[in-house]
């Protein structure tokens, strides 16, 4: 039997009457997603704080405390070292030099090199970020967050009712704070490819959320004299296996990503695996309830009516 037929189309899951369970539970979220960014911070990488980054190959499951200690003794700052994805790789962040341009850099690589070349079998990857060039990135990367939730605001205005755009954004600034606050816990390296993760996460949740909004306005039509929270609900139910669907399939990509796709990509995977269970959580449990408050009056001018013949 197919999995589709397993998940039933006329559910009466009462969704709204969670609302404010769900409300209370983002709050919660939302507030320790504010206070570990306030503690912890974000663990910028060097994309964002600028560096230089070293990946190579030792001869051998890598001592990283010997690293630690040769590193230590070379007056470079807090140099970060971790394996990446093999016992015998190794990942090494050094921070910002003051004499940062070509030739400091090349001296940069010879201080490294006299330190673990009898360690070292192969210097895979070299990278260098100035200071100037991640400030840039730091500044670009909220303008693309900020403008893309613009945008998505503007679609749904036209689309729809200005009510459903100010419902999906606020929606999507719950995920995104939940998404940087994911980040502030785990530590997890924050570069421009988790930007661009939660731009995608952006993306997605928007999906899901039209998805259900564009049944919520067909049964606004359909059924004028039925009740706000009785229709939501029934919006929700009616779409329900078509969200379960496609977060089970795209997790399913993801997962396998995770498994096989390497340490290189792992920080980008894991933050689109937290984003499309938040994103479909919110899309149930966040935007559509927000209709309820948002000026009712515009989806609904005979609500009062309605209600009180309900």
């Amino acid at each position: 039997m197919p999995l589709i037929h397993l998940i039933k189309d006329d559910t009466h899951i009462d969704f709204m009457g969670a609302r404010f369970i769900a409300f209370a539970i983002s709050a919660f979220l939302i507030l320790a997603a504010f206070f570990a960014l306030g503690t912890r911070g974000l663990n910028f990488g060097i994309d964002f704080t600028g560096g230089t980054l070293v990946e190579v190959q030792t001869d051998g499951p890598a001592d990283i405390a010997d690293l630690r200690s040769r590193f230590s003794n070379l007056d470079l700052g807090s140099v970060s070292i971790q394996e990446f994805g093999a016992e015998d790789e190794v990942l090494i962040r050094i921070p910002e030099q003051k004499n940062a341009e070509e030739e400091g850099q090349a001296a940069l690589m010879d201080t490294v090199r006299g330190a673990i070349d009898d360690v070292v079998v192969d210097y895979r990857r070299v990278e260098y970020v100035g200071p100037q060039v991640g400030s840039e990135l730091i500044r670009t990367g909220l303008q693309a967050v900020i403008f893309s939730l613009l945008g998505i605001m503007l679609y749904i205005w036209v689309r729809f009712e200005w009510p459903f755009g100010v419902a999906a954004v606020g929606a999507l600034i719950h995920d995104t704070i939940l998404t940087m606050g994911f980040f502030a816990v785990t530590q997890i390296e924050f570069g421009l490819s988790t930007v661009a993760a939660v731009l995608m996460i952006a993306g997605y949740s928007i999906n899901d959320t039209v998805v259900v909004f564009d049944r919520v306005r067909e049964n606004l039509r359909k059924y004028k004299r039925q009740p706000l929270i009785e229709l939501f609900n029934n919006s929700i139910n009616q779409m329900l296996s078509r969200s379960i669907m496609t977060s089970l399939t795209t997790l399913l990509a993801l997962f396998a990503l995770w498994f096989f796709g390497g340490e290189v990509i792992r920080s980008f995977v894991i933050t689109l695996i937290f984003g499309i269970v938040i994103g479909t959580y919110s899309s149930v449990y966040i935007a559509t309830p927000l209709l309820k408050y948002i000026r009712p009056d515009i989806l609904r001018p005979d609500m009062d009516k309605v209600e009180a013949a309900a």
